[in-house]
């Protein structure tokens, strides 16, 4: 086994933490069949004990998806523990991941009440015995115990070995390592990992793990210089995508690992041709788009345009490709989609994209193909994606928009006019604003009697050309609350009122969840 490195998928939990993104649990199940159609060894599904939406998304994932290891997250916390010990319940093999910040700097700034102790010491002693505990107390539940010793890179050195020895001979089966806010340098963190496996006397019962961030842009560098020195599981998110700059991406990981077997010397169970649709997946869902230059699932990856490069690679591919574009799913011939194309068409391609729907959700999202693909030439994978994002919705539909309109010019203040179903009720208002946008906004918050606050607002073109697909982005906020909502249409302004519409629908989920829970 010494040669075999486990892969943890960490999007459906720290990469969802990632500012302005969200996901249901219908999105989160969607995600991890995929995930596991990729090939991942374990998901973290969620953090149960963080929502009751979070401890359904984690308990159905645990029930569905049956291939890779299902884990969830916890604080060194017994009700935490217990939570996250009953979501993973159905799991045929689940795991639990709990843990506690061991820097100075976490352990005075986290722990500063005297309850934890007065001295730096009595503080210390008090995290050793919480975190034992909480290893103990998740044994209760299953025999896969990962644990987390947050910003293990900045502390102590004795310290740190003290808590990692005594929660192997509490149970621990794996070593979360992480270097929690990207400080580490490539050296000194694959230095860290080999006096891991060198000076703590009992790590050779366990599985140490890497789990980096890219706050200085070296999290994919790190976790490689981790693995080289011993580590045999590594953590990531697809796309890179969570907290702050994001973690270490998995894409970039697994090619790496990959294409320098010479070096590494290691395998994954990894199915790499599965990269582009799963990256494209993940991008529809959170509402984020890959950067074109991004390494191995980008659209430039495997873009020529000197004339020496091309000259290069059409006489030879490796001149200037250290990846087959195939390798990692990027497809080597396409269907055209138009309004032609037929039901079937987009079927397949929604298939290759590795989107699976019932018939009536099928039907919702061919139709609105109909009209995207009558105002353009060409309906492109990202269209797509658009649509279905835009047209399958997770969320009750409490509020429709059936009727909107927007004036402006020079010379004239902007207004709109909305008429708003909110259940069996109708209400048509106008208002006015700074733009269009604004006046549709504001018309929209009044008939729907909801004074929220728009946090974000965020568009962008999906494909090029005159009758591109737009993507509207809100952030929408209420009562400490905030929620993303999203739209899609070739009319920018229909895009707007299409999120902020989903935005409200969104709102009313959660609190109808928050009422649920209490």
């Amino acid at each position: 086994m010494n040669n075999r490195l486990f892969i943890f998928d960490t999007t459906l939990r720290d990469g969802e933490q990632a500012a302005g993104t969200r996901l249901g649990s219908a999105d989160k199940l969607e995600i991890a069949r995929q995930l596991s159609r990729l090939g991942v060894d374990i998901i973290e599904a969620g953090f149960p004990s963080s929502s009751p939406e979070d401890f359904e998304a984690v308990s159905l994932i645990a029930r569905e998806i049956t291939e890779p290891v299902i884990c969830g997250l916890s604080r060194a916390v017994a009700e935490d523990i217990q939570i996250c010990g009953r979501a993973i319940a159905k799991a045929r093999r689940p795991r639990i991941h709990t843990g506690l910040g061991v820097s100075d700097i976490h352990v005075i700034g986290k722990f500063n009440d005297d309850k934890y102790g007065k001295t730096l010491e009595e503080k210390r002693a008090t995290l050793l015995k919480m975190a034992v505990n909480a290893v103990k107390v998740a044994r209760d539940f299953t025999n896969d115990v990962q644990f987390f010793a947050e910003d293990a890179g900045r502390a102590h050195r004795p310290f740190l070995f003290e808590v990692l020895e005594a929660v192997i001979d509490a149970g621990a089966t794996v070593l979360n390592i992480p270097d929690t806010t990207g400080y580490a340098i490539p050296e000194q963190y694959g230095a860290l990992i080999r006096d891991i496996c060198s000076k703590v006397k009992n790590s050779g019962k366990v599985v140490i793990s890497v789990h980096c961030h890219d706050d200085l842009g070296m999290a994919v560098a790190n976790s490689l210089a981790g693995v080289k020195n011993g580590a045999r599981q590594v953590e990531g998110t697809i796309n890179g995508i969570g907290e702050r700059a994001g973690n270490a991406a998995m894409e970039e990981i697994v090619m790496a690992i990959q294409t320098r077997q010479d070096y590494f010397c290691l395998k994954t169970q990894m199915k790499p041709t599965e990269f582009y649709r799963t990256s494209r997946m993940v991008a529809a869902k959170l509402g984020m788009t890959i950067p074109p230059n991004k390494a191995v699932i980008g659209g430039n990856a495997f873009s020529h345009s000197s004339g020496i490069h091309v000259d290069g690679v059409l006489k030879e591919r490796q001149t200037y490709e250290i990846i087959n574009p195939e390798d990692v799913g990027f497809p080597a011939s396409r269907i055209v989609l138009t309004a032609r194309t037929g039901h079937a068409g987009v079927k397949h391609r929604l298939e290759e994209l590795g989107y699976t729907f019932a018939k009536e959700e099928l039907d919702q999202v061919y139709q609105r193909f109909l009209k995207v693909a009558d105002k353009k030439q060409e309906v492109f994978d990202d269209d797509l994606a658009a649509i279905v994002r835009d047209e399958i919705h997770p969320v009750p539909e409490i509020y429709r928009l059936d009727y909107w309109n927007t004036s402006t010019g020079k010379g004239t203040i902007p207004s709109a006019t909305v008429r708003l179903s909110i259940g069996k009720d109708e209400v048509e208002i106008a208002a006015w604003g700074d733009g269009p946008v604004d006046a549709l906004f504001k018309a929209i918050s009044m008939a729907a009697n909801k004074p929220v606050e728009l946090k974000k607002y965020e568009i962008k073109a999906v494909t090029s050309g005159a009758k591109a697909m737009g993507e509207v982005n809100v952030q929408l906020e209420e009562s400490g609350v905030a929620v993303t909502g999203y739209g899609a249409s070739t009319d920018i302004i229909e895009a707007s009122a299409k999120a902020y519409i989903d935005g409200l629908n969104r709102l009313y989920a959660v609190r109808e969840e928050r009422d649920h829970a209490l």
